[in-house]
């Protein structure tokens, strides 16, 4: 590119937007690596036969969940280091950080331990057939010694996108996943260990990025002669912190949950599209992530220095970011839908259903933008306790709504609209928040 088309290039796209894309651009990658890391698995284990990628399936499913309810430690560190910064309290933002480390290991012991000695009763509640259940339990328990370093893997995560920086998680997500690949198949069919050599390596790989991120942030906190050792009031601190945004997350699975359900009872047709539809609304909520994460670091920041005003204006502009990116993603999987509904079945009735389930969940699209973005702006902000509320109200509204459309067999199509009022519902919950000025607390802690 020429100096002019960069000159012209700045000139067209603003410093916050820059700063915006600088934060966001990176997280996508990180975001995209962890399906991506999913999908290697899957196509490695599924050649070892069908028992085993069942086996993988669910226990990947409880696992993921375990992991998923402790996103905090990744966005309530954001949050809390991000005011730091903002505040010039380098040092402390450090200090918090490491507070979250603790937490993290700790809770990843904990879960580690109640995972190894309940997986079998965990995987029972599937009612699997015996060989799918050996392997799950096999899968699930070896993956289990790797929780403690996923867990440190996403606090540490938190420190860094707090500080501003999202390339180093990006570059150590990318070499995880590549380092997953060759070690599974090393380990499964070069050592001949099956399920529990993808395990392995999947753990292997985790632990090597949790390790290599938890050195970065220590490295960071010993040249600013931050604490290292367990501070007890700061990790209690964090995991107070972290409570409401715990029930904000199960709010959203507890949401997804029930449409599965709810589409699995409209019958096989009906799931098999929900199941492709999810998986693409899942894949563009990715992108729709990456500016939330943005909006986290940004918001912290701003408070932490006092900024108002800046605030104020970084959030509009993240608004208009995620409204555009959410209009381009609908648009996309609308215009693009021949083409590439025919990739993932080829029974006709699934693709009718699963075109028609596109269109509904394409115009939703710039619904979702804003609702990602304002969500980040809150978790940046530190409100976790009004988030925690307006997703029980959501949650609330949203259960009558989906399940009408099986009490008057609506359909599928019909199901994604509720879905749709879903989101609609976290809209207005969370623009009204925006338009107070009860989330502006500003300084170094909120």
């Amino acid at each position: 590119m020429t100096e002019p088309s960069r000159a012209g290039l700045r000139r067209l796209i603003g410093a916050q937007d820059r700063e915006i894309l600088r934060l966001a651009v990176p997280a996508f990658f990180a975001l995209v690596s962890e399906p991506l890391m999913l999908l290697a698995d899957s196509a490695i284990v599924g050649h070892l036969g069908t028992p085993q990628l069942a086996a993988l399936g669910i226990a990947g499913t409880i696992l993921q969940t375990l992991v998923g309810i402790c996103v905090f430690l990744a966005y309530g560190t954001t949050s809390a280091v991000a005011r730091r910064i903002g505040a010039g309290d380098h040092r402390g933002a450090l200090a918090q950080g490491i507070d979250g480390l603790w937490l993290a290991l700790l809770l990843g012991v904990v879960l580690a331990i109640a995972g190894l000695l309940l997986s079998p009763v965990a995987i029972a509640a599937f009612d699997p057939s015996p060989d799918v259940a050996d392997h799950a339990v096999i899968y699930l328990r070896i993956s289990c010694f790797g929780i403690p370093s996923m867990l440190l893997l996403m606090a540490a995560t938190g420190v860094l996108r707090g500080l501003q920086d999202t390339k180093t998680p990006m570059v150590v997500a990318i070499s995880a996943n590549l380092v997953n690949i060759g070690l599974n198949v090393l380990l499964v069919y070069g050592l001949d260990l099956d399920i529990a050599g993808s395990a392995l390596g999947t753990a292997l790989a985790q632990t090597a990025a949790g390790v290599a991120l938890v050195v970065v942030v220590v490295r960071g906190a010993r040249r600013d002669g931050a604490k290292l050792r367990p501070d007890g009031p700061g990790i209690l601190a964090s995991a107070q912190m972290g409570i409401p945004l715990i029930v904000r997350t199960l709010t959203l699975r507890a949401a997804l949950i029930l449409l599965t359900f709810v589409a699995t009872a409209l019958g096989t047709t009906s799931v098999a599209a929900h199941q492709v539809a999810f998986t693409l609304w899942s894949f563009l909520a990715l992108a729709l992530d990456a500016i939330a994460i943005a909006a986290q670091a940004l918001t912290g920041r701003a408070l932490g220095a006092g900024d108002v005003a800046g605030t104020r204006a970084i959030t509009r502009r993240m608004m208009w970011w995620g409204l555009v990116s959410g209009f381009v993603g609908g648009l996309a999987l609308w215009g693009l839908r021949d083409i590439y509904v025919s990739w993932f079945t080829t029974d006709p009735e699934v693709r009718q259903s699963l075109a028609a389930v596109l269109v509904v969940a394409a115009l939703w699209q710039p619904v979702n933008g804003v609702v990602f973005v304002l969500d980040g702006v809150l978790i940046g902000a530190g409100d976790g306790p009004y988030l925690a509320v307006a997703g029980v109200i959501a949650l609330v509204l949203y259960v009558p709504l989906a399940l009408s459309v099986l009490w008057l067999d609506g359909g599928i199509v019909a199901l994604w609209w509720a879905f749709g009022g879903f989101m609609l519902l976290r809209l207005l919950t969370l623009m009204t928040r925006e338009r107070s000025d009860a989330w502006l607390v500003t300084g170094a802690t909120r």
